[in-house]
Order: structure tokens, then C-alpha cells, then sequence
């Protein structure tokens, strides 16, 4: 796995279920996760939680495939590791923590290994931005969720 783990955390104006409802709820994100343009769900736990999903992401040069396998810990969030595609390895996990106002925190952290080399200081600046740009989209699209009831 890679050597280096990214982690970024948002507030977010909506519930820890509402958060947790939009990160199981796969069919939407191609809606509001701007890389990704293909995103199903392949297996399902006996619960029918997502367990296996498949991903397309248009990374400009490319479009990047992968499986993860998601493990769940309702509504607190879950963790993933690909089990299969493009790059060497992916893991990562949101959590929610439920604030005192009744917005929730959402750590994001992950690490991913791209299987090839590309210098430090260029890798970690992509992968900063890209997590970024991953949990903001995922605020707004909690926040919104949120607002519909």
C-alpha cells in the first residue's frame, strides 16, 4: 500500500444517517463526484449494505477501473480496500462524528498506490487536492440530501 495517507475533515449541516445514507448510496455519485463517471454496485452484504463496487474515474489521460470492498459500521461510516483494478492498492474510511450543533465531522483518510513512481512533492499535491475536492463534493451532496428531509 502506499507509504503516504491522506486525511481531510469537513463540518458538514446535515446528520450522521444523512451522511452515512449518501456514502452507501452509490448510484448517485456519479451526480455529484465529479472523476467519477461509472460507480455500481457488483455485491451486496446480507444486511444490503454495498459489499463490492465497481468504479470508473475519467482521470483526463484515462479512465482509471477498480473494485473496492466496503466494510460498514452504521451510521459512524465504513473503510474500503480495492480488491481489484487499474492501480496497485486503495484503502481508506470516512468517519462521522456527530457534533454538539447537530452537524457532523467527516474524516475522510486514504492511502492510495498508483503502481508506478511519480516524484513526492507532485504526488502528494494531487493527492491533497483530489481528497479535497472528493469530501467537499460529499459535504454538499450530505448538505443537500439533508435539505430534502
Amino acid at each position: 500500500m502506499s507509504d503516504v495517507s491522506q486525511t481531510y475533515a469537513t463540518d458538514v449541516a446535515a446528520s450522521p444517517q444523512h451522511c452515512f445514507d449518501v456514502l452507501v448510496d452509490f448510484a448517485d455519485y456519479p451526480r455529484w463526484s465529479s472523476p467519477i463517471t461509472e460507480c455500481e454496485v457488483i455485491e451486496r452484504w446480507p444486511d444490503g449494505l454495498p459489499k463490492r463496487v465497481a468504479f470508473a474515474l475519467d482521470m483526463t489521460i484515462r479512465t482509471i477501473r477498480y473494485v473496492l470492498e466496503y466494510h460498514w459500521t452504521p451510521p459512524e461510516g465504513g473503510t474500503w480496500r480495492m480488491v481489484s483494478g487499474d492501480l496497485a492498492g486503495v484503502e481508506g474510511e470516512y468517519r462521522f462524528t456527530p457534533l454538539p450543533d447537530g452537524r457532523t465531522r467527516a474524516t475522510c483518510s486514504q492511502a492510495i498506490d498508483l503502481g508506478f513512481w511519480l516524484p513526492g512533492f507532485l504526488r502528494s499535491t494531487a493527492e491533497k487536492k483530489a481528497l479535497r475536492d472528493s469530501v467537499e463534493e460529499f459535504r454538499a451532496a450530505a448538505e443537500a440530501r439533508a435539505a430534502r428531509g
